[in-house]
């Protein structure tokens, strides 16, 4: 089923009502299977579906979200944006299992059924270089298996997992806490361009809403719904991750962590998931190894030659000739024919970068 143009206004306009939310809206358009009928219902065959109260019911009858309904179908036909239903065949059948499933996303882009399975990678604004290298990795290696990463395009590891996965050609979803239209923060504007290109950026706030403070909560659980489970990065005492972190495991989600210095405020909030129980992730397998039950046949071990993202190109071809095994740089510069002084100075960039580690001996090996 896919709602026409006309259901979809008289559902925008029944959200305008005060008192329905998801839930309400949800319970009255499955009562009348039509939300066109809802809004020609009296009040006191209104009164009848659990939840509607006679108040609620008569503020349904004074049609107040005429003019808003209107507006946004305008904004969206104007914008190439998309109204996705509780009710159309391919709403996500993972965000049908959460409590309180929105009754519509606005999309910009292609929600698909490959998108099922999905991992979100969240974390701080304010990575450290290691932070970002991590949530890089994790984003191409699962994006080159065909899993779908999602999250929540703020700065920082949201954007670093968007980018990496647009550039590595995986498929990304960024769920804003804005209206589609009013990409936060504006930085971001052609990295969302990108996205919606292999992928979509959706929101259940409507077209010019701008990114108010209590949207962001609301944002998280919809980053946690869309996804088979949530892995983060770098995450202070009382980052945002951490929410969505919580919601997951309301959600039924599994929560996956990056353990970090323990020195760092930055890892404070990764360390402390680990210590509640949240899966340890030090490499995809880990994420693999829980998550493949749900996954299906897929392969599982990512392409390694796979290019990794801030690499210059010497760097790429030192770190594609390296594995989980250690290799001796003599064997390695002969291979690459490479002095060792010029393979060192590479291996000594990509030590920093904290994606090469060396080993007693001069053994180097891929973290």
């Amino acid at each position: 089923m896919t709602m026409t143009c006309s259901e979809q206004e008289a559902l925008l306009q029944l959200s305008a009502v005060p008192g329905i939310g998801s839930s309400r809206l949800r319970a009255l358009v499955g009562h009348f299977r039509s939300a066109a009928a809802v809004m020609r219902a009296s009040a006191k065959a209104l009164s009848v579906v659990p939840g509607i109260d006679r108040g609620t019911a008569d503020r349904v009858g004074l049609a107040p979200g005429k003019e808003f309904a209107k507006r946004q179908m305008e904004r969206l036909q104007n914008s190439g944006t998309r109204l996705l239903t509780f009710w159309d065949t391919d709403y996500p059948t993972s965000l049908k299992e959460i409590y309180d499933p929105p009754a519509f996303l606005f999309v910009k882009g292609r929600i698909e059924s490959v998108d099922e399975c999905a991992v979100a990678i969240v974390g701080t604004r304010q990575p450290s270089n290691y932070g970002k290298l991590v949530a890089e990795k994790l984003s191409v290696q699962l994006a080159a298996l065909g899993i779908t990463i999602v999250s929540g395009l703020a700065y920082g590891i949201d954007t670093a997992a968007h980018q990496s996965t647009v550039r590595s050609g995986g498929r990304t979803i960024a769920v804003l806490g804005s209206g589609v239209d009013r990409i936060y923060p504006s930085e971001n504007e052609k990295l969302a361009h990108r996205i919606i290109e292999q992928g979509a950026v959706v929101s259940e706030f409507p077209m010019g809403c701008g990114p108010d403070r209590a949207n962001f909560p609301r944002r998280n659980r919809l980053i946690g719904g869309m996804s088979l489970g949530v892995i983060v990065v770098e995450a202070g005492e009382k980052s945002g991750a951490l929410i969505t972190a919580s919601m997951a495991l309301e959600q039924n989600r599994e929560v996956f962590a990056v353990p970090g210095n323990i020195d760092s405020k930055k890892s404070v909030g990764c360390n402390a998931l680990i210590k509640e129980g949240a899966q340890v992730v030090t490499d995809v397998e880990d994420v693999l190894n829980v998550l493949s039950p749900k996954l299906g046949q897929i392969e599982k071990t990512p392409d390694k030659t796979m290019e990794t993202p801030g690499l210059t190109e010497r760097e790429q071809v030192v770190f594609s000739s390296l594995s989980n095994q250690a290799k001796h740089i003599d064997d390695l510069a002969k291979e690459l024919k490479l002095s060792t002084s010029q393979l060192l100075s590479v291996l000594l960039n990509l030590e920093l970068k904290n994606i090469v580690k060396q080993n007693p001996g001069k053994l180097f090996v891929r973290l």
